[in-house]
């Protein structure tokens, strides 16, 4: 059965929904017809104040309704429907919201004085309806306003209603037992309904003491500070405070800003950036915003409890968007308001963010996170703040005359500039990847021009306070030059080397940016000048010249007033050509610039990062990173975001990969690990490899392709060996701290050379290794040109009759590989004898490792062997005179292309460990085979004739 309670819940239910009725029949559609003119603004405000009172009324009646229904089947079937039926229990928090909604569309009203306002307007018509009120209210004044008896019509049937509900709650509470299954629904309705109650006297108290306030207000003061949302919790008036330095006259705390009034000023804060620090005394409080501090000082600590507590909780109230529910101190105390939030703000204060708009998170007062900030002008950054200051990456946007377009800068900031690396694109279409310092250029980096600029440009190397400065390669494409040398403030500055298209180079000394004193012109055809240049490169002064076939011209060298060169000087014609030889040991650069310095602006930022320990927060400052460049520049918010690639996303986080690289110290897990890291552009490894590639490049490729810059190049991918080395000693050596343990004492210089040269190079080498072989192509050019007709005019012998001019003995012959046909002669069989070994040895041109071309050599050494010793029948082991012979003819019929490239570049990079060895043996045999290929007689006469092995060595 029902309990009486139930029944009374019904009646309560009943009344309420038609009183709802009624009330919105009789007031509030004839007030929706009386609201002021949309053309006014008050108006229209009120207008949209009483709608959503409207609206707000007609969803409590429905949720009323439906309450309703579910009390009535409730009563008609109390077997089947239980208590947890009833919505006012299954669903008390949508029954709550539904009120809630209401008394806020009804607070709004009021403070707007929406119900006066309407009322004026048709007064006749209310006056006519007052008996009407009289009968819906109780205790209604006859001499009362219209507009109060409409307001009390209102909201004085809700008041009751939640009364009532909240009394049968409780008798019904009471009715079952403790351990009834719907007892916990029953209290939680209680418990609802009655904070219901303290919050709706709350909202109708500070809606009468806002619409009290406008009326104290005059003029400009009222017309900025009323607005509907405004609801004042705190009047200076009422509790005293004094504000320094402001010395404000009146002080206002509303729900959503805090207003300090001196004179005609209104000073207004946004209450989610304000942040309260109780004071030293019992009298005082400090608040922080944005752009001021004040300090509230009351008359006692009482009047001081009172304006810091409720500060406090309007601040915490402003941030979470709504009122309290249950009000103030209706329960546990409230948390502390957070100190960091999320906010925008407009600073008016003079300096450099005035007028700016920072939206993002804030941290006591200060611009601290993630965040954005946008001037009038255009000027956008987007990024990381740290206490008001750019702090970390951010994307700078510039805005430029012509229209749409920017410069961008996407760069890594510290206290407001910019530090560390980043990727500038401006609106020239230049674009800058390097580092920064204090906000100008200064550490590694590279400036190009755009692709479509009239005098295309790059700059790769070191800059100094935003000038170039130091060790740096600057190619100029209008002139089809580049230039590698040193650098003094944007000009070109100590020893340099140029280089052109042509093949013309120059090594000597500048001075702002022009060539003073004596220095080196060398020509494509290996004419060599030795003496002093005018500023302009011209031969001017004493020197000598060298000409390709020896002779020598020393003397006086001037220009010819427009008519060529003019000179007076001895020209001597008895010398010989010069030795190839010596040749191409004319190499630039060397000596010039030590290897160790050249590019300190790489490997520095890699060691301080180290130093540091290796913090994930500095990985990308310190070691740079990738992003897609777009040239075009389209609008600012197309560039406030960065889809850079974040080594925790890809290459995991650094803590990480100390832990794999101590999970793979062991000699055999090093190597697999290092071609791993090596081979990762996010792995620390990896990107300084890659930036080691970037220098190269930019030095050796393209118009730096000269053979004079060869050993400048072999020293400098060495250097980067050892120096990736000793990075790699360094990652380990913090991974060990992490542990709390020591790497080993420093490795002695040979015990490094030895993993340099074993580990590190081969692993690199292929990243380098298209510059650098192309420099030993164009070295050793005109050698692999006689040994390529040397190999072509060998190719011309048949095996048999090769063997015999090469004066193999013939019971070395493999006569039995060949195998013919009926109408095929031993005699014209070609490239058929000593078949394994050649196919061998031609696999030297598939890898690019020194090492494993020795390997290669060496199994081919082997094949040469094997074959001998199955024609004998028995191993046999090749004397020197045996070997040299059998050697030439497999090299001939293994045709290598740019053999002595390959033999020159694998004896400077070959590891020291081989040096005297078996691999050194098989490398000068290759040599001297080499060597006597190209022989004038090797390549002229087809005839056998004798020579003796010895000779070669």
């Amino acid at each position: 059965m029902c309990s009486p309670e139930e029944a009374a819940l019904l009646r309560l239910e009943e009344v309420f929904s038609a009183t709802l009725a009624h009330v919105n029949s009789l007031v509030l559609k004839p007030l929706l017809l009386a609201a002021p003119e949309p053309s006014d603004p008050w108006g229209r405000e009120c207008l949209q104040l009483l709608q959503q009172l409207h609206k707000s009324s007609q969803q409590l009646w429905e949720v009323t309704e439906e309450s309703l229904h579910s009390l009535q089947e409730r009563l008609r079937h109390p077997d089947s429907a239980g208590l947890e039926s009833l919505l006012l229990l299954r669903d008390a928090d949508r029954v709550l919201q539904a009120h809630v909604e209401y008394i806020k569309s009804y607070t709004g009203c009021m403070v707007a004085q929406a119900f006066q306002k309407a009322a004026k307007r048709r007064s006749e018509y209310w006056r006519g309806q007052r008996k009407a009120l009289r009968q819906l209210l109780s205790g209604v004044s006859s001499e009362g306003s219209v507009g109060a008896s409409l307001g009390q019509a209102l909201h004085q049937p809700l008041a009751h209603h939640v009364q009532q509900y909240v009394l049968l709650l409780l008798s019904l509470g009471d009715t079952i037992g403790e351990r009834h299954p719907t007892r916990e629904l029953v209290v939680n309705a209680i418990t609802l309904f009655g904070n219901l109650q303290s919050f709706m006297k709350q909202a109708l108290d500070q809606a009468a003491a806002t619409q009290a306030l406008w009326h104290t207000l005059r003029g400009r003061l009222r017309d900025v500070l009323c607005t509907p949302a405004h609801r004042l919790l705190q009047d200076s008036q009422d509790v005293p405070v004094t504000v320094s330095p402001l010395r404000a006259e009146r002080v206002l705390l509303f729900d959503d800003v805090l207003v300090l009034l001196q004179g005609h000023n209104v000073h207004t804060f946004d209450l989610r950036l304000v942040w309260v620090d109780p004071g030293q005394d019992g009298c005082t409080f400090h608040l922080l915003t944005p752009e001021e501090e004040f300090s509230f000082c009351a008359k006692d600590s009482q009047g001081q409890a009172v304006w810091q507590w409720k500060v406090t909780q309007a601040v915490r109230q402003a941030l979470r968007g709504k009122k309290d529910f249950p009000v103030l101190g209706a329960g546990l105390e409230p948390p502390e308001p957070p100190a960091r939030r999320c906010a925008a703000y407009t600073f008016r204060a003079e300096g450099r963010l005035c007028q700016a708009t920072y939206e993002g998170e804030w941290c006591r007062g200060r611009p601290h996170g993630k965040g954005t900030l946008k001037w009038p002008d255009g000027r956008n950054h987007a990024g990381n703040f740290c206490q008001g200051l750019e702090h970390g990456f951010g994307i700078r946007l510039l805005p430029q005359a012509s229209e749409d377009r920017f410069d961008c800068y996407k760069c890594h900031w510290r206290d407001g500039s910019m530090c560390g690396y980043g990727i500038c694109e401006y609106s020239t279409d230049e674009v800058y990847k390097g580092y920064f310092r204090e906000g100008l250029r200064h550490g590694f980096g590279v400036l190009e021009s755009g692709p479509q600029a009239p005098q295309p440009f790059r700059y790769t190397g070191h800059w100094e306070k935003g000038q170039k400065s130091g060790y740096g390669v600057e190619e100029d494409g209008d002139r089809g030059e580049r230039y590698i040398g040193m650098w003094q403030a944007g000009q070109r500055h100590g020893l340099g080397v140029m280089v052109t298209q042509a093949g013309v180079c120059y090594q000597g000394t500048f001075q702002a940016d022009k060539t003073v004193g004596a220095g080196i012109l060398l020509s494509e055809d290996d004419s060599l000048y030795e003496g002093t240049f005018s500023r302009d490169l011209t031969l001017m002064g004493k020197g000598k010249v060298t000409f390709p076939n020896g002779f020598t011209l020393e003397g006086s060298f001037g220009s010819g007033g427009g008519r060529g060169l003019h000179t007076q000087g001895v020209l001597d014609t008895a010398a010989l050509p010069p030795d190839p030889s010596s040749t191409r040991k004319r190499q630039l650069g060397v000596g010039a610039f030590p290897v160790e310095s050249r590019w300190q602006g790489v490997y520095s930022p890699f060691r301080d990062f180290v130093c540091a320990g290796c913090p994930g927060d500095l990985q990308e400052a310190l070691l740079g990173f990738h992003v897609q460049s777009s040239r075009k520049l389209r609008t600012s918010q197309d560039y406030l975001c960065c889809e850079r690639a974040h080594p925790e996303d890809s290459a995991g986080s650094m803590e990480d990969i100390l832990e794999e690289l101590l999970q793979h110290r062991e000699s055999k897990a090093l190597q697999p690990y290092l071609r791993k890291a090596l081979s990762n552009s996010l792995h620390p490894l990896g990107k300084l490899l890659r930036t080691l590639m970037l220098t190269f490049q930019a030095t050796y490729a393209g118009v730096g392709a000269n053979k004079h810059l060869q050993e400048l190049a072999q020293e400098e991918v060495k250097q980067h060996a050892r120096e990736l080395w000793a990075a790699y000693r360094g990652l380990l050596r913090v991974a060990l701290q992490h542990k709390g343990q020591t790497l080993e004492e420093d490795e002695d210089t040979e015990t490094r050379d030895l993993q340099v040269h074993g580990l590190v190079l081969p692993l690199m080498l292929p990243s380098f290794y298209s510059e650098l072989f192309t420099l030993y192509l164009l070295l050793h050019e005109r050698e692999d040109s006689f040994y390529s007709q040397g190999i072509a005019n060998l190719s011309l012998f048949p095996d048999t009759q090769l063997l015999e001019f090469l004066d193999v003995q013939k019971h070395l012959w493999p006569l039995k590989d060949l195998r013919l046909t009926s109408n095929q002669r031993c005699s014209l069989v070609r490239d058929k004898c000593f078949l394994s070994a050649t196919e061998c040895l031609q696999k030297i041109m598939t890898t690019v490792d020194p090492r494993e071309k020795l390997e290669v050599l060496e199994r081919t050494y082997g094949e040469i062997e094997g074959t001998v010793s199955r024609v004998l029948g028995r191993e046999y082991k090749l004397p020197m005179d045996d070997l040299l012979p059998l050697l030439i003819y497999v090299v001939s019929r293994a045709r290598i292309q740019h053999l002595g490239a390959e033999i020159h570049l694998i004896r400077d990079m070959m590891d020291p460990i081989h040096t005297g060895g078996l691999y050194d043996f098989l490398l000068t045999a290759l040599e001297s085979c080499y060597e006597h290929i190209q022989k004038e007689d090797m390549r002229l006469h087809r005839l056998p004739g004798h020579w003796h092995s010895r000779e070669l060595w």
